[in-house]
C-alpha cells in the first residue's frame, strides 16, 4: 500500500499518512468496494464459497472469512438458490445465443454462459427445458451422440475436377500428378515422372485429358501450389467465351489441400492399394546401401522404374474407374460404377456439366506439345539409352526386371 500523496509505503491500511499526514480514509472505501467487486466477480464466474475465500487470500492478499463473504454477496443481492431471473429474460438470452454458433451448446454449457455472459440466475433443469422448446432438432441431434460430417455436393460429372500431386515417392525422384471427377469419381488421368512442381507439365497433362474426353470441366480445384498456376489459367482461358455463373476467372477455385475433399480422399485409398508396395520396395533398395537419393540414382531410378509404375497406375486406374461404389446415406452423390456415372449421368437422375471443346482451341496452348523425358536429366538419359542399346537389353516389364536392371546399370555406371 502506497500513499498517493507522497508515495510512503505501509505493511498496512492506515486511516492517516505517517508521512504527510494526509488522511487515508477514502483508500479504505476503495479497498472494500474493490474486494466486493472481486467477490461478485468470482461467484458469477461460478466458483464455490470455499474456492472464492481461497482465491481472494491466494491471488489478492485478503483474508475474508466465510460468513463475511456471504454477508457481502447478499448486500449484493447474489444468492445461490434464490432470486432467480424471469422466464422472459433467460427465454430471450436463449434465443440470441440460439442466432449464432449457441445453437451447439447443450443445456449446461448454455447454463454456464448464461450465469456468465448475462449474469442471470437460472436452474439448469429450467434451461434443459427451455432448450428442448426453442431448439428441438439441436437437442435431438445431441442425444443421437454422432458427429455431423459435412456433406459434398455436385450437379453431375464434369461440375468439379479435383486436381493434386502425390509426394510419398519423391524421396526417391518419383512424382505423381493425378485429378478425379467429383460427381462419379472416375480418375481422370494419373501420371508419374520426374516432377509435380512445373507448371509446364501439369498444364500438359490437364491439356492432354480435356483432348481425349473432348470436354472442359465447369469448374477446377487445386491447392494454392505455384505448380497449378499455367493449368488455371488454361482453364480460365478455355471458359473466357461461356455466359454461365462460373465461366470466365470464376471456373477455377484454389483452396487448402485438406478442403479438397475428392482427391485427397482417393490418395488415401491409393497408398492403401497401390503405393505402400512401391515405398516399400524403394525403402529396402536405399536400406541395403543401393540408393542414396543423390540426383544421379533417382534419374537411374527414373529410368528403370518410370515405365513399369506407369504401367501400374495404368491398371490401378482402369480397375477403380470400372470398380462399384456403394451408396452412402450421408452422401448426396449416387454410387455406382465410376465410369457409367461418368458417361451415363441420366441413369442417376443427372446431367453433364463440362462444356464441348475442339482440338484447334488447344492447340493455341505450347503446354500442349510438352514432351518430359522419363529420365528427368537429358545428358543421363542419353547415357543409359546407349547403354542399354549396345547391351541390347530389354526394357522391363516387372518390378523384378527393373529392379535388375537398376542394379546392372548403377554397377556400370560407378554410382
Amino acid at each position: 500500500m502506497f500513499c498517493p500523496f507522497c508515495g510512503n509505503h505501509f505493511s498496512q491500511l492506515v486511516r492517516f499518512c505517517f508521512s504527510c499526514g494526509k488522511s487515508l480514509e477514502f483508500l479504505e472505501e476503495q479497498s472494500k468496494e474493490d474486494v466486493i467487486n472481486l467477490c461478485i466477480g468470482y461467484f458469477n464466474k461460478g466458483h464455490s464459497y470455499d474456492v472464492i475465500v481461497d482465491m481472494m487470500s491466494s491471488l489478492h492478499g485478503v483474508n475474508i472469512s466465510l460468513r463475511s463473504l456471504k454477508t457481502k454477496l447478499k448486500q449484493a443481492g447474489l444468492y445461490r438458490r434464490k432470486g432467480y431471473s424471469s422466464t422472459h429474460a433467460v427465454r430471450n438470452a436463449i434465443g440470441l445465443e440460439l442466432r449464432g454458433p449457441g445453437q451447439l451448446f447443450g443445456y449446461r454449457t448454455m447454463w454456464q454462459v448464461l450465469t456468465q455472459k448475462y449474469n442471470l440466475r437460472v436452474k439448469r433443469d429450467d434451461v434443459m427445458v427451455l432448450l428442448q422448446e426453442l431448439n428441438p432438432r439441436g437437442c435431438e441431434m445431441r442425444a443421437r451422440r454422432r458427429f455431423i460430417r459435412r456433406t459434398y455436393h455436385s450437379m453431375g460429372p464434369n461440375y468439379m475436377w479435383h486436381a493434386d500431386g502425390y509426394d510419398k515417392l519423391k524421396p526417391f525422384g518419383l512424382a505423381l500428378s493425378g485429378c478425379i471427377d467429383g460427381f462419379s469419381r472416375k480418375v481422370l488421368w494419373l501420371v508419374c515422372g520426374p516432377t509435380n512442381n512445373n507448371p509446364s507439365v501439369i498444364a500438359h497433362n490437364f491439356i492432354t485429358c480435356v483432348r481425349n474426353l473432348g470436354a472442359v470441366p465447369m469448374r477446377l480445384r487445386t491447392d494454392c501450389g505455384t505448380e497449378n498456376g499455367i493449368m488455371a489459367a488454361v482453364q480460365c482461358t478455355l471458359r473466357h467465351q461461356h455466359t454461365d455463373y462460373y465461366s470466365g476467372a470464376s471456373s477455377h477455385m484454389y483452396g487448402s489441400s485438406t478442403n479438397n475433399q475428392r482427391i485427397e480422399s482417393w490418395w488415401s485409398i491409393f497408398r492403401k492399394g497401390r503405393s505402400q508396395f512401391w515405398m516399400e520396395l524403394f525403402a529396402d533398395l536405399r536400406d541395403a546401401g543401393y540408393f542414396n537419393g543423390s540426383h544421379e540414382h533417382q534419374c537411374l531410378l527414373r529410368f528403370c522404374f518410370s515405365d513399369v509404375i506407369q504401367k501400374d497406375l495404368d491398371e490401378c486406374v482402369t480397375l477403380w474407374n470400372s470398380h462399384r461404389i456403394r451408396t452412402s446415406r450421408t452422401a448426396s452423390c449416387p454410387g455406382g460404377v465410376p465410369n457409367e456415372l461418368y458417361y451415363l449421368p441420366h441413369r442417376f437422375g443427372s446431367r453433364d456439366c463440362g462444356f464441348r471443346i475442339e482440338e484447334t482451341e488447344l492447340d493455341v496452348f505450347p503446354e500442349s506439345r510438352q514432351s518430359v523425358n522419363s529420365c528427368g536429366d537429358q545428358n543421363i538419359q542419353e547415357y543409359l539409352d546407349l547403354v542399354v542399346e549396345c547391351s541390347q537389353l530389354q526394357k522391363p516389364i516387372n518390378w523384378e526386371s527393373a529392379s535388375e536392371l537398376y542394379l546392372w546399370l548403377k554397377e556400370i555406371a560407378q554410382l
